[in-house]
C-alpha cells in the first residue's frame, strides 16, 4: 500500500456530510502503540459552541514471536486502553480536541477465544497454541536496543491535543487540515507512553455517494514527527507517514455499518516484521445513534499485514454531542 494513493482517494470519494465519525481504531502493538498516530476523523469541524465528549475502549491481544541472526522479538500481552475524549467548536471553522488515555498491560482473558476464532476461520495462528496462556512477556533485542517487561502494569498514557481547520465545505463534500501533538505524559519504562513529544499534520476528507446509495466516505493522510523514544534506541524511525480510508453504510436511519483500513510507516529500522514493516490493519463495526445526540460504537480489528499490529482487537465507545447555542 502506497501513501500516494490516498490524496487521490480523498478527492475521488467526496460527498455529503454525515453525523457519525469513522471508527475509532488504534494500533496497540507494544511499540507502535507508543506513538501519536491520530485516529481518522470526519473532515467537518464543529460549529462554534458545539461540543462532544466520549469514552472509548480498546482491548488488544498481541502474540507474535520472531528472530534472525541479530534480532529477537516476543510480544505476548493483552493491552486494555480506555480514552476520555472531547472536542469543542471554536468558530472560524476550527475545533479543538483532547484525549487522555489510561492503559493496562496484562495477561488477559482472550487467548483461548482467539485460538478458537482462528481455528474456525482457518486463519494463521502464529503458534499461539504452543505458548502458555494469559502471560505478560514483552521482550526484544536488536543491535541498537533491548527491552523486557514481564509484569502487569497500568497507568495514564500520553495526552493528545489537536486543532482542526475546515478548508472547504459544500453540500456534498468537506476537506480539512489537522495539527496535533502527543505529549510524553506516560511512563515509558512500563510502555504506557513513548517518553517524548510527537507532532503530526494531516489532511482529511469526507463525503457521500452522489446517487441514492446511503454511503459515506472518509479518508486522511499525514506526517508524524516522532520524538526520541529511548525504548527503541538507535533503531527508531522518526519521520513517519500514516493514512486511512473507510466507508460507512447508513443501513437504517439510526444504525450505520462501517469498514476501514488504517496504515502507517514502520517505527524502527529492523529486519523483523513486528518492528520494521509497514502496518496495515482492517476494522469492521457499526454505530447506533440511539437517542438525540448519543452514539454507541462497536468494532473489531485484524492485522492485514500480519504481526504489524495486534491480531485481534475489540473496540467500543459511547459519545454524546451537544449542539451549540
Amino acid at each position: 500500500m502506497r501513501i500516494t494513493i490516498f490524496p487521490a482517494l480523498c478527492l475521488a470519494l467526496l460527498g455529503s456530510p454525515a453525523f457519525a465519525d469513522p471508527l475509532y481504531a488504534k494500533n496497540l502493538a507494544p511499540l507502535a502503540g507508543l506513538f501519536g498516530f491520530p485516529n481518522m476523523r470526519q473532515a467537518q469541524t464543529l460549529p462554534a459552541g458545539e461540543f462532544w465528549t466520549s469514552v472509548n475502549g480498546n482491548i488488544a491481544n498481541n502474540y507474535s514471536v520472531d528472530d534472525n541472526a541479530r534480532e529477537f522479538v516476543n510480544f505476548d500481552v493483552e493491552t486494555r486502553r480506555f480514552a476520555l475524549r472531547g472536542a469543542v467548536g471554536l468558530g472560524w471553522g476550527v475545533d479543538f480536541e483532547a484525549e487522555m488515555p489510561w492503559v493496562r498491560h496484562e495477561g488477559g482473558d482472550l487467548d483461548k477465544l482467539i485460538e478458537d476464532w482462528h481455528d474456525f476461520w482457518n486463519l494463521p495462528d502464529g503458534d499461539r497454541d504452543q505458548a502458555p496462556r494469559d502471560l505478560v512477556d514483552i521482550r526484544f533485542t536488536t543491535p541498537g536496543a533491548a527491552f523486557s517487561l514481564q509484569d502487569e502494569v497500568d497507568g495514564w498514557g500520553d495526552l493528545n491535543l489537536a486543532l482542526t481547520k475546515q478548508l472547504w465545505n459544500s453540500d456534498t463534500a468537506a476537506i480539512s487540515i489537522r495539527a496535533g501533538a502527543k505529549l510524553g505524559t506516560g511512563d515509558e519504562d512500563e510502555l504506557l507512553g513513548s517518553g517524548s513529544e510527537d507532532y503530526y499534520l494531516s489532511f482529511n476528507a469526507s463525503g457521500a455517494h452522489r446517487g441514492d446509495w446511503p454511503i459515506t466516505w472518509h479518508a486522511h493522510v499525514g506526517y508524524l514527527r516522532a520524538g526520541d523514544a529511548d525504548v527503541l534506541g538507535d533503531i527508531q524511525e522518526q519521520d513517519l507517514w500514516f493514512a486511512s480510508g473507510g466507508m460507512e453504510w447508513r443501513t437504517w436511519q439510526k444504525f450505520h455499518l462501517k469498514l476501514q483500513i488504517d496504515s502507517h510507516a514502520a517505527v524502527a529500522d529492523s529486519a523483523l516484521t513486528q518492528l520494521g514493516d509497514t502496518s496495515v490493519q482492517i476494522t469492521a463495526g457499526g454505530s447506533w445513534l440511539f437517542a438525540r445526540g448519543w452514539e454507541a460504537e462497536f468494532s473489531f480489528s485484524e492485522d492485514i499485514a500480519v504481526d504489524t499490529s495486534p491480531d485481534f482487537v475489540l473496540q467500543f465507545g459511547l459519545r454524546y454531542q451537544v449542539p451549540g447555542s
